[in-house]
């Protein structure tokens, strides 16, 4: 994660232009050839933090607690982990805005934020097929067998990841009716007649 932290932080000061490899290997206290035994572009570097935060996201749904229906647990993680202080701080989630701002101009890095992006979908199938077998008291429920799960998986990731693209677009401030989680919120509450499954 150290790799990470001085590649986003060498990023947002310098621009990911000016920021060679070999930068974010010195600003990490690690050769280059180290570097490159982990990530094959500077831009993979910061994959390690946009994993963290689609891991808190997916983390947040399992833990929701088991009485809640399916988007009231997505209210609940989308609360826990898009509202600035609860586990991310203010600095950080700029962090984020600058980043996810630069993967619009470069492929490289837009095409790291689609492969975390698409992780942790993956991921989400796992835990709705666990909330399902403990729901529904089956367990031969299978994600590959459910593509209902992996449907509504996409759907709940959509909401997330358009919600912080769009707050990260713009100038508003974390908190308030333009942050992520309130974004987040009303795109599931656009949704209040989906089947989530």
């Amino acid at each position: 994660m150290e790799i990470a932290r001085a590649a986003a932080g060498l990023f947002v000061r310098h621009g990911l232009r000016a920021t060679r490899a070999e930068d974010i290997a010195q600003a990490a206290g690690i050769a280059p050839r180290t570097f490159y035994r982990y990530f094959a572009t500077k831009e993979e570097a910061v994959a390690p933090l946009y994993a963290a935060g689609a891991h808190r996201w997916v983390e947040a749904v399992r833990e929701a607690p088991a009485g809640l229906s399916l988007p009231q647990a997505l209210e609940h993680a989308v609360r826990h982990t898009l509202t600035p202080g609860v586990g991310v701080s203010a600095s950080s989630w700029e962090w984020v805005r600058t980043l996810i701002r630069m993967s619009e101009a470069s492929p490289a890095l837009r095409k790291v934020w689609a492969e975390v992006c698409r992780g942790s979908e993956d991921t989400l199938v796992e835990v709705l097929v666990e909330r399902a077998a403990r729901t529904e008291g089956d367990d031969n429920v299978a994600g590959s067998g459910h593509p209902e799960l992996r449907f509504t998986a996409a759907v709940a990731s959509a909401v997330v990841r358009v919600a912080v693209e769009s707050w990260a677009a713009g100038t508003a401030p974390m908190t308030g009716p333009e942050g992520p989680a309130e974004l987040a919120l009303r795109n599931l509450g656009a949704l209040r007649d989906f089947r989530w499954g």
